[in-house]
């Protein structure tokens, strides 16, 4: 029902693609296919599906707002807080999020309508991208 089909929709930080289909995401953005996507998560209790949290980073984990974290395997994940967000992921538990743009541009809302399958209004411009932290097994280090 959702693993062929791309959202545009606000996310929890910006405008952007929502899809399980990464391979999709990466011909519509034109992206070198080595790079990963973050993946969106509806709940901590989803995330353990995916990756082990070191214990010395869960508390953080559990308390961060609008923050990505790449683990020490190199996958990276967010877990969502918004309540507009939630409400399409809850029902997909997990996505592939991207902006809505070409691979290095900037945002163009026909693009973005052109490439997207279904689009969940309102569409909503956040100012404040997503904090970056890079998470060792005992150490931490914000990249953005």
């Amino acid at each position: 029902m959702f693993q062929d089909k791309v959202f545009l929709t606000a996310t929890d930080t910006t405008i952007g693609f929502v899809s399980q289909d990464a391979d999709r995401l990466t011909r519509i953005k034109s992206r070198p296919p080595h790079k990963h996507y973050i993946r969106a998560v509806d709940s901590l209790h989803t995330l353990k599906h995916f990756t082990r949290v070191p214990g010395t980073h869960k508390k953080a984990l559990r308390r961060a707002k609008r923050t990505t974290f790449i683990m020490p395997d190199g996958n990276s994940f967010r877990v969502v807080k918004d309540p507009h967000h939630l409400l399409l992921l809850s029902r997909m538990k997990w996505a592939y999020t991207t902006s809505a743009n070409r691979s290095g541009g900037s945002y163009d809302e026909a693009f973005a309508h052109a490439c997207a399958d279904v689009i969940i209004a309102p569409l909503q411009e956040r100012s404040q991208a997503s904090k970056i932290i890079k998470l060792g097994k005992h150490r931490r280090k914000r990249i953005r």
